[in-house]
């Protein structure tokens, strides 16, 4: 499914806000005439968009899974849109089966703001150095304790995560930032990419991530940046890839990522 998150208060289900969840969780009761309840890939913050998330749940009622992605759209607000359905078996979890999580982070970088995209991007106006950029993004790749770039620390209070990917491209003005791992702390990419964008400005050294890292604290990294450059761009399973190409639905072929 795919959502501009703009005017939702995030992902999951909260009972007194608009939620993507709340949405389609509405919609999928009006059809199955049932309640349903969904598990999602990632849980993405107020403001998060998604060209490639998934959902899973269990219904004792039939549909005709054919007719469910059209179905559903023909109730879905204009900002949530489903692709393509499928009827799996197993006790199938969108979250839990994840082997990989996908999310890009789109800047604009140039002195003026590009108004058709300030719903997709975040303005970066600093000139910025895209050398000293891919030099630190590629400290973050591997097995950390990420802690220092996390924003509320996870229930069970495990902190590591493995980094499959940070990959940047730049078709001026727009730069993506590419991050691949098979789960990722609240705010984490967000707080990388605020971290990287200061050493890209020239106010971090582009060696100073391992020593971030080591710090084990959130207050030396750099800040969260705003919510709207970041998309849940696709999910990979052991069959199947929901967005195969990490393609973004703007800026042509530039959107799409490495």
């Amino acid at each position: 499914m795919e959502y501009d998150g703009t005017d939702f208060c995030g992902f999951q289900y909260q009972p007194d806000v608009r939620t993507v969840a709340g949405e389609l969780e509405t919609t999928l009761s009006r059809l199955f005439d049932e309640p349903v309840k969904i598990a999602a890939a990632g849980r993405t913050d107020a403001g998060v968009h998604a060209v490639g998330q998934v959902v899973s749940f269990e219904s004792d009622r039939e549909f005709p899974i054919g007719r469910l992605a059209l179905a559903a759209n023909s109730l879905l607000p204009l900002d949530v849109s489903v692709r393509e359905a499928a009827r799996l078996h197993g006790g199938f979890s969108a979250r839990l089966h994840a082997l990989e999580r996908r999310y890009t982070y789109v800047i604009v970088n140039r002195p003026q703001p590009l108004a058709a995209l300030r719903r997709f991007s975040h303005h970066e106006h600093r000139e910025l150095d895209i050398a000293a950029l891919e030099t630190a993004a590629r400290d973050f790749v591997g097995t950390h304790d990420f802690v220092t770039f996390c924003g509320v620390l996870p229930n069970d209070g495990n902190t590591i995560r493995t980094v499959h990917a940070v990959e940047i491209t730049y078709a001026p003005p727009v730069l993506r930032l590419h991050f691949a791992a098979k789960g990722f702390l609240h705010r984490m990419v967000r707080v990388m990419t605020g971290t990287l964008l200061e050493i890209a400005a020239g106010r971090r050294d582009a060696q100073t991530i391992p020593a971030l890292l080591a710090a084990r604290d959130r207050t030396l990294a750099g800040p969260t940046v705003p919510p709207q450059g970041l998309f849940l761009v696709g999910v990979r399973y052991a069959d199947f890839d929901s967005n195969p190409r990490n393609a973004l639905p703007i800026g042509g072929a530039a959107a799409e990522g490495g």
